[in-house]
């Protein structure tokens, strides 16, 4: 596939949103991937990584093993993923501290819009399909009502397990990596393994992160090609069951104390704008929703017009 350096520059634009949307304990890269039009191309390409590849690194050289990854789309979209998570990590942070209300309902409506989007592209509609999809949306929407772990344990193979499903659940539209990693409980040591530059526990997280990256690309990967249809179904249910997560307003129903002593929502539930405790923001957050929504149908709008 020939590519222009303007191509890169968009698909380094689609890493940013992606890792704007991996920073919040709720919404998935994955589904930015899809919506964006490169889920199938970054399938593919991260299961490119074998002993193929390795073997046509040792004959024929570093040029034509990174023509078989299709190196420049996966460097331009990492790229933009991490100079994203390290530039908005603070501000999405302050956000969710500070106007929670406001950050949940643009990325609702921006995920609702999603759900048409990847429904619109199941050709054929059966009883089957309609299974599958309630069955993924009850899936999707139980994990979103788990009471969170809060855990001090950062064993090797605790880590590597955590990284291991995480990276499974950014890759899948609908589930979120980081909320993946608050129901573990292992947000909180991955975090300090940051903060407290632990290069060891990191690399053991990462290792994990790979091997889970390479294991459920390959699965997904074989899914579309073989079954296509029933896929799609399924990740639109996915998507709809975490609809819960990301609902703007909010009943704190107990509380945590985090590290720095401070009190945190630990278990909430879902409530109706109309009996929220507070200001409900309700004409902004409309607002805002609404911009989420017209965003997703630009973006389809000229996704039909390029092709």
């Amino acid at each position: 596939m020939s590519r222009k350096l303007k191509d890169y520059l968009v698909i380094s634009f689609k890493g940013l949103a992606m890792g704007a949307a991996d920073v919040v304990p709720g919404v998935s890269g994955g589904t930015i991937a899809f919506i964006s039009g490169i889920y199938e191309e970054l399938l593919s390409s991260i299961s490119n990584v074998n002993l193929g590849l390795f073997k046509t690194l040792k004959n024929d050289g570093f040029k034509a093993a990174w023509a078989q990854l299709n190196g420049g789309f996966l460097a331009s979209l990492f790229l933009g993923i991490f100079i994203s998570i390290v530039s908005l990590a603070k501000a999405i942070k302050y956000l969710l501290e500070n106007e929670p209300i406001l950050l949940w309902s643009f990325f609702f409506g921006l995920v609702l819009a999603s759900i048409i989007y990847i429904a619109k592209q199941i050709k054929k509609w059966n009883i089957l399909s309609f299974i599958v999809l309630i069955i993924a949306a009850f899936l999707a929407y139980y994990i979103t009502t788990l009471n969170p772990l809060v855990s001090e344990n950062s064993s090797h193979i605790f880590i590597f397990i955590a990284g291991t499903i995480a990276i499974c659940a950014m890759i899948l539209p609908g589930i979120s990596g980081s909320f993946i990693l608050v129901l573990l409980g292992a947000y909180k040591p991955v975090l300090n393994a940051l903060n407290n530059k632990d290069i060891k526990t990191v690399l053991i997280f990462m290792a994990g992160a790979i091997v889970g990256l390479l294991t459920f690309s390959r699965i997904l990967k074989w899914l579309f090609k073989h079954y296509k249809e029933i896929t799609l179904a399924c990740l639109t249910g996915f998507i709809i069951g975490s609809l819960n997560k990301i609902w703007p307003w909010k009943e704190t129903l107990t509380w945590r104390t985090n590290s720095h002593g401070v009190e945190v929502p630990f278990n909430q539930q879902s409530v109706s704008p109309f009996t929220f405790d507070g200001d409900a923001q309700l004409i902004m957050a409309v607002a805002l929703a609404f911009v989420g929504f017209v965003i997703i149908l630009g973006m389809e709008k000229l996704a039909v017009h390029k092709k």
